[in-house]
């Protein structure tokens, strides 16, 4: 008979379970999870509010360029707009002082002279000085230097020193080079131009330019002429009646001589290398149309015309400076200068002043113009320089 033994049984523990909302590991959880959303909500909403911000710039940005490319807007026109100082020389050009307003009369410089007037805007005087030169030829090629006083004094020297060669402990020689001083002074140059004042007054009349035009005509052509015949007397002194330039007669009392071209040579030779690469020929047109007929020992034409637009023709190698008031060939005058025109130096006094006169000739409806400018010039190197003569020894 089998015996069975009783088993023990005991009840189990309950299991503990906690709740969903009492778990920190679930709250954690889902705490990291919002967080995330939030995050990457954020940034689609940043991505999309940039992007619409940038078409919005963009779209804006193209705007603005084609207003900006429409011709007649007003960016356009306001970019245009002269200066302070032009828009109020214009208002005095063409009704007078009495017309300014305090800041145009604050916009413009008084003339530092007992003809009163103002000074003309730089840029304005800077364009009657490019216009000068296309009637001035040696302002060209000479140099030209600004200067604010009365004159400008240059050093000179007129003896160099004295090199010679000695042994190891032969007493060296002295040498006692001696300087003397070039004054330049500018000279006052005035002119005036008449303008009817209905002329005037009409809008569409570019005054400003036409006074430009007719002062540069003028001051251009006088001082062209004092740079090549001036005595020094109230005006520049000219190249041709400079002191120290070295001369080469033509061999004949009234002609260029009998072998012109072999004389042209000699001229250019006269001068040391450095100068002579530098170098320009200076004369009239008549005595430049027998020059351009002369030919070398091989029957070439010693004239090279300019085969690139803005370039001088040449002689012998150098361009040609035509200036109207050189003399012709006759007998004991100079018709040409070769030389390096860095020697002849110009000065410019600042300030082109101009005065406003609607007062002299009222009564036949005109307004007067006044414009003065000062300038001097003088040869400071004559060594670069040499002239040709006409005549027999």
């Amino acid at each position: 008979m089998t015996h069975h033994q009783k088993i023990e049984t005991r009840s189990a523990q309950p299991i503990e379970t906690r709740s969903e909302e009492n778990d920190p590991l679930a709250a954690a959880t889902q705490a990291v999870e919002e967080l995330r959303s939030a995050a990457e909500q954020h940034r689609a909403d940043f991505d999309t509010r940039m992007s619409t911000e940038l078409r919005t710039r963009d779209e804006r940005i193209a705007a603005l360029e084609t207003r900006l490319n429409r011709p007649g807007t007003q960016e356009q026109r306001t970019t245009n707009e002269p200066a302070p100082e032009t828009r109020a020389f214009g208002v005095y050009l063409r009704r007078g002082a009495a017309a300014l307003n305090g800041d145009e009369q604050r916009a413009l410089t008084v003339a530092n002279d007992t003809s009163a007037g103002y000074l003309a805007p730089e840029t304005y005087g800077n364009e009657i000085l490019k216009a000068v030169a296309e009637y001035s030829p040696i302002r060209q090629f000479a140099k030209v230097i600004q200067i604010a006083g009365p004159e400008i004094k240059y050093p000179k020297r007129l003896t160099g020193t004295n090199a010679q060669w000695v042994s190891e402990i032969e007493d060296r020689p002295e040498s006692t080079p001696t300087y003397g001083q070039l004054t330049l002074a500018p000279h006052e140059l005035a002119t005036f131009v008449e303008a009817s004042k209905q002329l005037v007054e009409d809008a569409a009349y570019d005054l400003e330019a036409k006074l430009r035009d007719a002062f540069a005509e003028d001051f251009g052509a006088k001082e062209g002429a004092a740079f090549v015949n001036g005595d020094g007397n109230g005006k520049p002194r000219g190249i041709l009646t400079a002191t120290g330039i070295q001369t080469i007669v033509t061999g004949h009392a009234s002609t260029l001589g009998s072998a012109p071209a072999d004389m042209l040579i000699d001229a250019m030779a006269k001068l040391p290398a450095i100068h002579a690469q530098n170098g320009a020929w200076l004369m009239n047109r008549t005595v430049l149309a027998g020059v351009r007929k002369l030919k070398d020992a091989q029957g070439a034409y010693l004239w090279q015309p300019s085969i690139q637009q803005g370039q001088p023709s040449t002689l012998l190698g150098r361009p040609v400076i035509e200036a109207v008031d050189m003399p012709g060939v006759a007998a004991n005058a100079y018709p040409i200068v070769f030389g390096d025109f860095s020697g002849y130096r110009i000065v410019d006094r600042v300030g082109l002043s101009v005065l406003v006169d609607p007062f002299t000739r009222a009564k036949n409806g005109i307004n007067v113009y006044h414009a003065r400018k000062r300038v001097g010039g003088d040869v400071t190197h004559p060594d670069r320089f040499v002239k040709v003569r006409v005549a027999a020894s």
